[in-house]
């Protein structure tokens, strides 16, 4: 699994991917964020969270340079120790949630995806 970053013919990268880049931009390719390593922006805790999400849930904004490009993605963190500054990596987990919690049929949807991880 990847965790797709898209590249557009400005320069510009989104993640998650979009049609046009915030220019109108088209996209040209995709970059794998879960190659390289982030700073967190800011993080928080969630105390309150939506059936089957564990509690707590500490997400964190991640900024990631690629190749002078910057691009910022939205996660979970793999632990509540956790500060601003920190370098992260992306890991891969199958299970971002509990499927069979909450009203959607478990085979409708994916539910594996990225956590953060300090380094």
């Amino acid at each position: 699994m990847t965790m797709d970053a898209y590249e557009y013919e400005d320069g510009s990268i989104s993640y998650p991917g979009h049609p046009r880049s915030r220019g109108g931009a088209e996209p040209v390719g995709t970059i794998d964020l879960s190659e390289y390593t982030g700073e967190v922006v800011t993080w928080t805790t969630s105390t309150a969270t939506p059936p089957g999400v564990r509690e707590p849930n500490t997400l964190a904004i991640v900024e990631f340079d690629v190749e002078g490009e910057t691009v910022r993605a939205l996660g979970q963190v793999t632990t509540d120790d956790v500060e601003t500054g920190d370098e992260v990596e992306p890991v891969y987990v199958e299970e971002l949630r509990e499927p069979g919690a909450g009203i959607r049929e478990p085979e409708s949807q994916d539910w594996d995806g990225y956590r953060f991880q300090p380094l």
